[in-house]
């Protein structure tokens, strides 16, 4: 497991600092493209988790539906496993999803339904998956006039 939470800390910058931790659970309800809540193993509330690594659509953007179902259809009322991160400027948890051996971020990147999450002139820990879903033209890589979550928001406000 430290070689895990190792190899977690380098891929996603910002988990140095913070414990690697694995946190189980049932996914009990999918918001959007990148947030849901966990009902933990052991019992207790239900955590506010966004995953870690990709930006999906807003809701209200194009594909943001499609990106929302696709998390709903992989993960809700399921067994997953989250390698848990800091915390993001809104209070959810940050975390790499795990359904057995499946990368949840990587699977809705590769499938053109999210972006790499970008920081400064880093390209993201989904880079590979998201140029490789460019390449294919698949989902949201298709249109040439999509927009990144932020993009949108400052073009057209937040979703209501």
């Amino acid at each position: 497991m430290k070689r895990v939470c190792l190899l977690v800390a380098v891929v996603f910058a910002g988990l140095a600092a913070s414990p690697c931790l694995a946190l189980q659970g049932v996914v009990t309800r999918v918001s959007d493209g990148d947030t849901l809540w966990l009902r933990p193993q052991g019992g207790g509330r239900p955590v506010k988790l966004r995953v870690q690594g990709i930006d999906a659509p807003e809701l209200c953007q194009p594909w943001g539906r499609e990106s929302h179902d696709r998390l709903r259809e992989l993960v809700l009322a399921r067994a997953v496993r989250v390698v848990e991160g800091p915390y993001d400027d809104h209070g959810r948890r940050l975390g790499r999803l795990l359904r057995g051996d499946v990368d949840i971020g990587a699977q809705l990147v590769r499938e053109g339904l999210a972006w790499s999450y970008r920081w400064r002139s880093h390209p993201g820990p989904y880079a590979v998956e998201e140029r490789a879903a460019r390449a294919a033209r698949r989902g949201l890589f298709a249109d040439p006039a999509a927009m990144t979550p932020r993009a949108f928001r400052r073009a057209h406000g937040p979703c209501t």
